[in-house]
């Protein structure tokens, strides 16, 4: 079974509803996919660096083994997923806060 994937996978879908369900809409801002841009330009430094010099090694039975460059395609569903939702928390609790 690909546990990675499947993971990667509602780690997104979860994002993604926690966007909505919280109205913070943060996936509708422009000023958000160039952050996102800046994030996967220093994942393709770091993690790639990780990957490609195999210190990081990911057993093929939990993953598709689809990689951009030597990254896991999970490693960028898992990393959308993370920091937008770092960001979704901010802000919804700043608006609390600002309430």
């Amino acid at each position: 079974m690909k546990e990675y994937t499947i993971l990667a996978i509602i780690s997104v879908i979860i994002t993604v509803v926690l966007d909505r369900t919280t109205k913070v809409d943060i996936l509708k801002r422009g000023e958000y996919y160039i952050f996102l841009l800046i994030i996967i330009f220093f994942k393709f430094l770091v993690n790639g660096f990780l990957t490609g010099k195999e210190i990081v090694v990911y057993n093929p039975r939990f993953f598709l083994t689809l990689r951009l460059g030597t990254i896991p395609i999970e490693d960028f569903l898992f990393g959308f997923s993370m920091v937008t939702m770092g960001i979704i928390f901010w802000e919804y609790f700043k608006k609390r806060a600002d309430a």
